[in-house]
């Protein structure tokens, strides 16, 4: 039997970058054809010429945005690979704070934003905070899902090597759960941004949730398109490092290969 080969990134991508070409065209033909209005739907050249001409405020508005979902982002793959491990090993600890972390992942952000806004106001430090509250929870729960699932020869193997259990537990059984601690990371990096501009949108100094606010009280709809695409960039950026880092760390995804 053949060794499977291994897909290149370009084979791989291109059904959806022509996927996503086709929709941009036909979108832009709809709004130019009068087809929808454009008070409701801008277009694709008029979302970037808008963004353009924004410009200034709207990259101030993204760095306070991305330094809050960087920041939290990155507290939250600490605080959640901690908690991972704590789950694992310890059973009065899962059934002590499994059922708080599960909590906090049902409260919508409209819900615990204004306790967030009394409690720092309107500083980034409390976006920065609830981002990382919302995106600990997958981490935490792939990372402990990884641990458990790991086969019990690893463990063995290495203690009989005269390894210890912490060792063990970082440097083997952590190895081996790896990639499914980084799905529970490339989960959380999905909507980091969002949660902050979202929480910017409650109350805020600056962002990208307040440059939001601000285009649709005036009823600017390219504006309105044109931080949202900001949005999506970031994201997207943010997952592609994430799996980056992901294939730099432990070699090339199964999915890789056909």
């Amino acid at each position: 039997m053949q060794p499977r080969k291994k897909r290149s990134w370009i084979a791989r991508t291109w059904p959806a970058v022509v996927t996503f070409l086709v929709l941009v065209v036909i979108w832009q033909i709809v709004v130019d054809r009068g087809l929808v209005s454009p008070r409701q739907l801008s277009s694709p050249t008029q979302i970037v010429r808008a963004a353009a001409q924004s410009w200034n405020t709207l990259s101030y508005a993204t760095w306070v945005t991305f330094v809050e979902g960087a920041l939290g982002f990155a507290i939250a793959i600490a605080v959640g690979i901690l908690l991972g491990v704590g789950l694992h090993c310890s059973r009065a600890f899962h059934a002590a704070i499994y059922p708080l972390l599960v909590g906090a992942q049902t409260l919508p952000i409209i819900a615990i934003a204004p306790l967030f806004l009394l409690w720092f106001g309107f500083e980034p430090l409390g976006k920065l905070v609830l981002v990382a509250v919302f995106a600990t929870f997958p981490i935490a729960v792939q990372t402990c899902r990884g641990l458990d699932s790991v086969p019990r020869f690893y463990r063995d193997v290495a203690l009989t090597c005269g390894a210890t259990s912490i060792w063990t537990l970082w440097h083997v059984e952590l190895r081996v759960a790896a990639r499914q601690m980084f799905g529970g990371i490339r989960i959380s990096a999905a909507y980091v941004f969002g949660t902050a501009a979202t929480a910017e949108y409650m109350g805020a100094r600056a962002g990208l949730g307040i440059w939001l606010q601000a285009a649709y009280n005036s009823f600017r709809t390219p504006l309105i398109f044109a931080a949202s695409l900001v949005i999506v960039l970031m994201t997207v950026a943010l997952m592609l490092l994430v799996s980056l880092v992901e294939r730099l760390l432990l070699g090339p995804d199964d999915d890789a290969i056909e």
